[in-house]
C-alpha cells in the first residue's frame, strides 16, 4: 500500500498549524514540522510554535529539537526527517508535514542535490566577510570548508566563491557535491497543499498574530535571548527588530510596527517561493475545503499506481 506524506504549507500567519492538526487527526497521522525556527529550544513565543495542548492533540516532530548554540543545516533536517519517515511509515500509512520553510520541504521532497536557492541571512553574512575581510578571506574559507570546489572554482571571481560559501554553510553538505543535480527517488507520495487568502486578510492575520505575541511576552522572551543574538537563529524577524529597541536604536512601538512590516514582507517572499513550484494545490484556509483537494490527489495517486 502506498504511503503519503501531506504537506500543509504557506506564509507565516495563514493558519497552517489548526488546520494540519485537524487534518492530521482526520487521518491518524503524526505531523513534522518544517519550519526552520521552531527546531529550536529557546525560541517560543516570537517563532508561534503550537502550544502545549495542541501539541497534545497531535504528535508533533522537529519541535524543540536542538539548542540555538548548534548548527542545524538543512542537509541535517533532511536525513534525520528521511530517518524518521523510513521507521514511522512501517506501522503509519499518512504523515502530515507543516510549515513555511520551502527549502527544507523541497529537501525532504527531492533530496539536496537539486541547487536550493540561497538563504539571505547566510548570503548576507557571507557577502559581510567579503566586505570586511576581501577576498582572501573567501579563498581561505571556501578552502576550508570545500577543498574539491576549491580547486576547481575561478579564485578571481568572488561572486563564486561566494556561492560555494553560502551552500556548504546553508545545508551543512560541499557545495562541491551538489553538481550532479539529480532528484531523489523517495519512498512515498507528496501531496502538497499551499495555504493562501485574500492578501489584506492575510495581512490583517499577521498583524493581529504580533498583538498577541506581545501580549503572550514576545518582549520579555526577546530580552532573554539577547545572549545569543549573534546565532544565526535569531536573525529572526521578530527578535532582530526588538534587540534594535534594546539598544536604543528604535522605540517599541517603532519595532511593533517593524515586526508587522518584515513580517508582511516576508510572507509575500513565501507565496513567490511556492507559486514557482506548480506541485502545489492552493487553497483557501478552510479545512472541508483542504479535505476535499487532499482525498481527490489521494484518488488520482492510487488510480495511476493501479
Amino acid at each position: 500500500m502506498a504511503k503519503y506524506l501531506i504537506i500543509i504549507a504557506g506564509p507565516t500567519g495563514v493558519g497552517k498549524t489548526d488546520l494540519s492538526i485537524g487534518i492530521a487527526k482526520h487521518f491518524g497521522a503524526e505531523i513534522l514540522s518544517c519550519d526552520s525556527r521552531q527546531f529550536y529550544k529557546e525560541l517560543g513565543v516570537g517563532v508561534a510554535k503550537p502550544t502545549a495542548e495542541q501539541m497534545k492533540e497531535v504528535k508533533h516532530h522537529f519541535i524543540d529539537n536542538v539548542s540555538v548554540t548548534e548548527r542545524y543545516s538543512i542537509w541535517q533536517y533532511e536525513n534525520d526527517a528521511i530517518k524518521l519517515l523510513d521507521e514511522y511509515f512501517k506501522i503509519h500509512d499518512y504523515a502530515v508535514m507543516c510549515g513555511g520553510s520551502g527549502l527544507y520541504i523541497d529537501a525532504v521532497c527531492n533530496g539536496i542535490d537539486l541547487m536550493p536557492d540561497p538563504d539571505p541571512v547566510i548570503r548576507q553574512e557571507v557577502i559581510d566577510l567579503y566586505n570586511e575581510k576581501g577576498i582572501e578571506a573567501l579563498r581561505f574559507e571556501l578552502q576550508r570548508i570545500d577543498p574539491e570546489y576549491y580547486a576547481q572554482v575561478d579564485l578571481k571571481n568572488p561572486q563564486r566563491i561566494m556561492r560555494g560559501i553560502e551552500m556548504t554553510r546553508q545545508t551543512g553538505k560541499p557545495f562541491s557535491q551538489f553538481r550532479t543535480n539529480t532528484k531523489q527517488k523517495r519512498p512515498f507520495e507528496t501531496i502538497k497543499i499551499l495555504i493562501n487568502t485574500d492578501r489584506n486578510i492575510l495581512y490583517d492575520r499577521i498583524n493581529r498574530r504580533v498583538d498577541i505575541m506581545l501580549e503572550r511576552g514576545l518582549v520579555e522572551e526577546a530580552r532573554n535571548l539577547l545572549k545569543y543574538r549573534d546565532m544565526t537563529a535569531l536573525r529572526t524577524i521578530g527578535y532582530l527588530e526588538l534587540f534594535d529597541y534594546f539598544d536604543g536604536k528604535t522605540s517599541l512601538e517603532e519595532a511593533v510596527e517593524l515586526i508587522k512590516r518584515n513580517s508582511r514582507r516576508y510572507a509575500r517572499r513565501q507565496i513567490t517561493w511556492f507559486h514557482r513550484n506548480n506541485d502545489y494545490i492552493e487553497c483557501e484556509p478552510d479545512v472541508s475545503v483542504l479535505m476535499t483537494q487532499i482525498n481527490k490527489r489521494i484518488n488520482v495517486l492510487q488510480t495511476n499506481n493501479n
